[in-house]
């Protein structure tokens, strides 16, 4: 059964309303409402983790595929998501449980072998508010998660039982991991006590104190820079500049590698610009070129020609010793 968990970063509004911290959308929650992510309620006046718990993925993956190439490769990692986003990005690749919200239904359990993935219908977000400091009424969105509750001392249960099979640690990854702080702050504390690794796969579209406060319990990330234009951010509801610092500050606390999925005619012009940024707070971080398939809102149009991406593999190298072709 899930729990109640309240939120951490957040504070008091007027007229019973809470102001959350956890990202750069700041969101002013009216009660009986969720902020942008959907996953963050306010609950008479307190901000409570709707999503706590809630799994929507579990399986045990070889380490390259977050992906993560310079560390410990060879090996696997426990890999545990959720679902939604706080972004909105019309070319989401897993769109399936990234753009699902918590509404209020409660689901059965599924998925209860360690693989598989719990697919969701589309959400209906009409009437949202603009994606900054906007909120959706919680019974508005209609949906069709499946998940099942696994408690953080489940998750490093599971974590150690799989060793055996060469995993080493947790990763917090498939939907967008971070609005789910509070579960990834509990499960990262036991896995660390346990003795392994914890593994972050983001958008990086979070504040700079929960991110302080929660670096010292992870060991790797890997982050997704979009683009490097704002222009391109505004197109998914967010800001280059807090993803940048995302960055810089992940750098130095642990290991960060970084993906930028290839979508053409969109950012192919911005890899030079975003590999000579990297490469100024140390080049020897790895870079992940990916490609992009017909998805969500732009399943209209066609992959990313592999031509491409290895043209601009060649051009991020002139910057960065470690850049990768991804899903070629």
């Amino acid at each position: 059964m899930s729990e109640m968990r309240k939120a951490m970063h957040w504070s008091v509004d007027e007229n019973g309303s809470v102001r959350c911290g956890l990202c750069p959308h700041r969101c002013h929650i009216a009660e009986n409402a969720a902020g942008i992510c959907g996953v963050r309620d306010n609950h008479d006046g307190v901000l409570i983790a709707s999503g706590y718990g809630q799994v929507s993925s579990i399986a045990l993956d070889p380490i390259e595929k977050k992906p993560l190439y310079m560390f410990h490769p060879g090996k696997h990692v426990l890999s545990v998501g959720g679902f939604g986003c706080n972004l909105r990005c019309p070319f989401c690749q897993n769109y399936e449980i990234s753009m699902v919200y918590a509404g209020n239904s409660e689901l059965g359990i599924r998925n209860s072998e360690l693989t598989g993935t719990g697919h969701a219908k589309e959400p209906d977000r009409e009437g949202r508010k603009g994606v900054r400091g906007g909120s959706w009424r919680r019974g508005e969105v209609r949906e069709d998660r499946n998940t099942r509750y696994l408690s953080p001392d489940e998750v490093a249960a599971l974590a150690l039982q799989t060793v055996p099979n060469g995993n080493i640690g947790v990763a917090y990854t498939y939907n967008e991991p971070l609005i789910g702080y509070e579960y990834l702050y509990d499960c990262a504390r036991l896995v660390h006590g346990a003795g392994l690794y914890n593994v972050i796969v983001t958008n990086g579209y979070i504040n700079k104190e929960p991110l302080e406060n929660l670096l010292p319990l992870i060991d790797a990330m890997n982050i997704d820079l979009k683009g490097f234009t704002n222009d391109f951010y505004k197109k998914v509801g967010g800001s280059l500049e807090a993803v940048k610092e995302t960055i810089a500050l992940s750098c130095v606390n642990c290991h960060v590698e970084v993906t930028t999925l290839i979508i053409p005619d969109e950012n192919e012009d911005d890899i030079e610009g975003l590999a000579k940024w990297l490469s100024s707070i140390d080049p020897d971080i790895p870079l992940h070129l990916s490609r992009f398939f017909p998805r969500y809102r732009y399943s209209d149009r066609e992959p990313t020609p592999r031509e491409t991406i290895y043209k601009l593999r060649e051009t991020a190298k002139i910057y960065l010793k470690n850049v990768f072709a991804g899903n070629i």
